[in-house]
């Protein structure tokens, strides 16, 4: 009876170490992860499982492992430097482990070796490079004054109509009016229409006169 009581204990205190093991790996897996992401971010030959310079002071400032107080992009850089193998221009996961512990004992000071290199982690688990130097577009009243059409002027009033819509060609250019108009008169292409409506009243008034 005594054999069976302690049996079922020792298999919860297993299940317990498991259950902490299979944690431990998903966050170096995740961690792995962000590492191929950034590793090879710019590179089409890059295989994920080497990380150059550029790339791991990427990821320092894109997950903000540099705060410009306890960590700098000197600090990254003189890790970087003495992580890699001597001649090497790149380093391994299992070396990128490694600079990240030592950058732990300055990012988060005050904390236990373990607690800063869990925080550490968390900082870099799941992320992928941000995009940088795409131009946004920005509001302001400086672009919406030279973009208002109501407010131009000149010649370049005469590009546009009361909408704001360009005329295209005859906005550039002065185009030769060959419908016999003068120029700027409101009312052509009417003439027809007049004589129209003239000739429909004469008609109706004879039939009146008539009857």
């Amino acid at each position: 009876m005594a054999d069976k009581s302690t049996k079922p204990a020792k298999r919860l205190s297993a299940d317990s170490t498991n259950s902490h093991e299979g944690a431990t790996g998903g966050e170096l897996s995740a961690l792995e992860e962000a590492f191929r992401k950034f590793a090879v971010h710019g590179d089409t030959r890059a295989t994920g499982k080497e990380m150059h310079g550029k790339n791991w002071s990427k990821l320092c400032k894109d997950c903000h492992v540099i705060d410009g107080k306890n960590v700098t992009t000197t600090d990254v850089d003189i890790v970087f430097s003495k992580i890699k193998a001597k001649g090497s221009r790149t380093i391994t996961f299992d070396q990128f482990k490694e600079a990240l512990q030592e950058l732990s004992k300055k990012r988060f000071k005050g904390k236990s070796e373990e607690e800063a290199l869990q925080e550490m982690y968390k900082l870099i688990e799941g992320k992928g490079p941000g995009l940088s130097g795409v131009t946004k577009t920005v509001s302001s009243p400086t672009v919406s004054r030279l973009t208002d059409t109501s407010k131009f002027t000149g010649s370049h009033k005469e590009r546009f109509d009361a909408s704001g819509k360009g005329k295209g060609r005859a906005g550039r250019e002065d185009l030769v009016d060959n419908s016999g108009y003068v120029s700027g008169y409101k009312h052509a292409g009417t003439y027809d229409h007049k004589v129209q409506g003239n000739k429909s009243y004469d008609r109706q008034t004879d039939m009146t006169q008539t009857s």
